[in-house]
């Protein structure tokens, strides 16, 4: 399984396929992060499922796109993306941000998703990491965002409750995303349209609360780390409420990304939700 690249509209954005002729499966990362966080679905689902994981615009290997500096260009691109590899249909998992532009995926091409699944979503309350807030302030944003072994320790320290769940794979990419050439630009650029000094703005997570409200019929599932420092667990909670019908899985002793901090169980309830959702 080699990484490729496609080319839109000029600007190249890496990809991860399986190749398996199964279900087609989308994964999507957070903030500042890239595709070798979903490498332990890979492992072990993508013999019999076909997983696609992606360096959104401006992250890991991926070139900057003007139009992906919002949840509704992110989800355009990833549109395109899964156009280009003549994919109609796809189950959506997302991780943190990935999981708000899955969501707003899900309301653009609604007969083209055939599950949900929601991972520590952003968006979906004002409450947010405390960091965050402040990275919003002209040049103490900057600051805060210089890259070193500091931001390396930070990151690490945020997304985790364990730190034994990062693997070599992951702290090489977070290291090399640290360091890439205009990557802290991006990612204030990103930051700032989702989130203000007093938390995660209004009208974005207003929008996921509207979306929810509409899926009809979707397998939905919402999964968070009880012990997530960048976003509470109450927001997933209240999502699985709005969303009717949708299945809420809280993890214990686990933080930000639940895919690589329980990755048997995470990997079990991904197998699932595909299996039970209609064809």
């Amino acid at each position: 399984m080699t990484d490729q690249f496609a080319s839109m509209d000029g600007a190249r954005i890496r990809y991860r396929d399986s190749g398996a002729s199964g279900p087609v499966v989308l994964m999507t990362h957070g903030i500042g992060e890239s595709l070798e966080f979903w490498h332990r679905q890979f492992e072990v689902l993508g013999s019999s499922v076909r997983l696609i994981a992606w360096d959104m615009p401006g992250h890991g290997l991926s070139d900057e796109r003007a139009d992906a500096l919002d949840l509704e260009g992110l989800a355009a691109v990833a549109w395109k993306l899964l156009d280009q590899l003549g994919v109609e249909q796809a189950h959506l998992v997302g991780n943190s941000l990935g999981a708000a532009m899955s969501l707003r995926m899900a309301a653009q091409a609604p007969g083209r998703v055939r599950s949900l699944l929601l991972a520590n979503s952003a968006a979906l309350g004002p409450e947010v990491f405390g960091a965050f807030r402040l990275m919003t302030l002209p040049l103490l944003g900057e600051l805060m965002n210089r890259p070193g072994p500091m931001a390396v320790a930070q990151q690490i320290k945020a997304i985790v409750h364990r730190p034994t769940a990062i693997t070599p794979e992951v702290r090489t990419a977070i290291e090399r995303n640290i360091h890439r050439p205009g990557g802290g630009k991006h990612f204030l650029a990103l930051l700032r349209g989702l989130t203000t000094l007093k938390g995660q703005r209004p009208g974005v997570w207003q929008r996921s609360h509207e979306i929810l409200r509409q899926l009809q019929g979707l397998p939905v599932l919402v999964i968070h780390g009880e012990h997530d420092t960048v976003l509470p667990v109450d927001h997933s909670r209240r999502a699985h409420a709005i969303a009717r019908g949708s299945d809420l899985v809280v993890f214990d002793d686990c933080g930000h990304t639940p895919q690589l901090e329980k990755p048997e169980r995470f990997n079990r309830l991904l197998r699932e939700l595909v299996e039970r959702s209609p064809a």
